[in-house]
């Protein structure tokens, strides 16, 4: 069983702690200048350029010119420092909402930021899902989106659904394009070559008798066209918002 604390929550490992300043950085040792960020900070520049399978405290350690062993005086398991990666990884939140900004423009412009971050960093789609977020810009990144929904007739369930619900939706689209892209330069296809190639295999599989509303996409050309993957991501979004608004009006009668 998870140790608990006295309210009855979850004990944080002690890296998350000091993130936010809730326990007392070890003692100095013998490498001057390591620290839970630097530790994290070549994590983070590791998996930048050769990926998240690349990540280990060996080779972490190796890029600090360090022991393995000294990184655990600071980070207590490889698990520890993908949660810290992750932290870094999405970096500071877009900020509040401006002024000017309605719900609408608020959440656009919040998916539009975590959507920009996970195609710098792919890597991120990578790490596995333990638990809610509780490190500090990921909390930052949730106060903001649902500070966007501040004013609106939805419940304060509904908000953080409706968060959950975006934000799943731009984990999926970055990790469609992501794979799709991978499986492009593994294959030795141009990108723009990939679609128009996909519709000319299906032309020459389908019996249009057994599949007629697959062969009527085809013959509006739609597999054959270069699409540009920020609008599949806006066409979804926008369905997404819409329905969201379709309940705040909802609620507001």
């Amino acid at each position: 069983m998870a140790a608990k604390t006295d309210d009855g929550g979850p004990v944080l490992p002690p890296a998350i702690e000091s993130v936010w300043g809730l326990r007392e950085r070890p003692p100095k040792g013998p490498r001057p200048g390591m620290s839970v960020p630097t530790i994290v900070d070549a994590a983070v520049r590791v998996a930048d350029a050769d990926g998240l399978a690349a990540v280990s405290m060996s080779r972490v350690a190796k890029e600090l010119g360090a022991a393995t062993m000294a990184l655990y005086r600071y980070v207590g398991s490889k698990d520890e420092l993908l949660m810290l990666m992750v932290d870094t990884g999405y970096g500071p939140s877009p900020g509040p909402p401006a002024a000017e900004d309605d719900w609408r423009t608020g959440l656009a412009r919040w998916a539009w930021a975590e959507h920009e971050v996970l195609r710098r960093r792919s890597w991120l789609l990578h790490v596995p899902i333990s638990g809610p977020p509780i490190t500090p810009q990921q909390l930052g990144w949730m106060e903001d989106g649902l500070r966007c929904l501040d004013g609106t007739t939805l419940a304060e369930g509904e908000k953080m659904s409706v968060l959950l619900l975006i934000t799943g939706y731009v984990r999926n689209e970055a990790t469609l394009t992501s794979q799709i892209a991978e499986g492009t330069r593994a294959a030795g296809v141009e990108p723009s070559e990939m679609m128009p190639a996909y519709g000319r295999l299906v032309a020459r599989l389908i019996d249009p008798a057994r599949f007629p509303a697959l062969h009527r996409v085809l013959s509006a050309g739609v597999l054959y066209q270069d699409d540009n993957p920020d609008d599949e991501f806006v066409f979804g979004l926008d369905r997404i918002l819409d329905g969201v608004e379709a309940l705040i009006q909802r609620r507001a009668g």
